[in-house]
């Protein structure tokens, strides 16, 4: 995509992907994941895409489909919700903003072409349409102690609670938390900005830093390499308001409704710390624990570099084997450290 916004990008030393509009870094990742844990980073969001869904239909259409109850979302507010198979595996874990017309699904962009798809099979006769995320609209990432007052400075909104979208003009700012926003807006108002928070000593980081930091949030996006593994509630869903147990079906819900009141989960996600690299650790690596040799008891849901060396990562382990250790690749292999999520697990009982 060659425009202003690709330009400035350039210009501040940006490296690419190869092949692939994602930013690795800006020269220096060390910082950046520094800048990440420590400072005030803005991230291009190239990995994310969004599909939009309008028409008066959309409303139902995305509830009959979607874990979350998205009749209840009001315009300027989103929540995180899933769609997953029949069987209830999930196919893509998603952010949904209501605007004043359309329902915006957040999602990776290696699935959100797919996900768009299989999404608009469904149809039929409703009054929906489902469309991609414009080549005008910039998605990106703003977090650090500093976001909530730079974007107040610059487009005169404030907010103090979460979950919370705020349109302006052709700008849309969603609060994941005060320190941490995305922002879907237009490439020369992304070059802008760029401007105004590189000056409010913000540091321009790539998709690994951003990926560090929202791991530590405890939301796993589903990806390529994870589709169809877990069940909602293995990916601690339910724990971030993604699952209503009380609205009508959806694909999956039955299976999702028998996990959470006949007690049947066995496998839950943790924050890890890995001594490894991203060679080795990289989504969809399975997990063992000598506890049952020669088994997966497990898998890496999403990973990045971490601040400190080895890698953070979201994984999802039988939970009886965290007693006996769980390793990455093999037996044998790197041994898993649990960190402390953001939120409480309640099991089902």
């Amino acid at each position: 995509m060659d425009n202003i916004w690709t330009t400035t990008l350039l210009q501040a030393g940006a490296l690419f992907a190869q092949e692939q509009s994602t930013i690795l870094h800006f020269g220096n990742p060390v910082a950046e994941l520094e800048a990440a844990r420590n400072g005030n980073i803005f991230s291009d969001l190239a990995q994310y895409r969004l599909v939009r869904f309008s028409g008066e239909d959309a409303q139902q259409f995305l509830s009959n489909l979607l874990s979350s109850d998205v009749r209840k979302l009001q315009i300027g507010e989103y929540q995180y919700s899933t769609f997953s198979t029949p069987k209830g595996r999930m196919l893509a874990s998603t952010l949904v903003v209501r605007t004043a017309t359309d329902y915006l699904l957040l999602m990776p962009a290696d699935i959100a072409g797919p996900i768009q798809r299989k999404l608009s099979m469904y149809i039929l006769r409703s009054k929906v349409k489902a469309s991609p995320q414009s080549t005008d609209e910039i998605l990106l990432g703003i977090a650090g102690t500093g976001a909530t007052q730079a974007l107040a400075d610059q487009f005169g909104v404030q907010t103090d609670s979460n979950m919370q979208a705020k349109i302006v003009d052709e700008t849309i700012l969603i609060s994941l938390d005060q320190q941490c926003w995305i922002v879907l807006t237009s490439p020369e108002n992304a070059t802008a900005m760029y401007g105004k928070l590189k000056s409010h000593s913000f540091v321009a980081a790539g998709s690994n830093a951003w990926n560090w930091r929202w791991i530590q949030r405890g939301f796993a996006w589903i990806y390529n390499e994870t589709q169809e593994q877990f069940v909602a509630q293995m990916a601690n869903m339910e724990c971030l308001g993604a699952v209503s147990f009380s609205k009508g079906c959806y694909p999956g819900q039955e299976i999702v409704a028998r996990t959470q009141y006949l007690g049947k989960l066995k496998r839950r996600m943790s924050l890890v710390h890995i001594d490894t690299d991203l060679n080795n650790a990289k989504r969809g690596t399975s997990l063992y624990s000598r506890e049952l040799p020669g088994q997966a008891i497990g898998m890496i849901a999403d990973v990045a570099s971490a601040p400190d060396g080895g890698v953070d990562a979201l994984a999802v382990v039988q939970s009886s084997c965290w007693a006996h250790g769980v390793a990455l690749g093999s037996e044998a292999g790197p041994q898993l450290h649990a960190k402390p999520l953001p939120y409480a697990i309640v099991d089902p009982q």
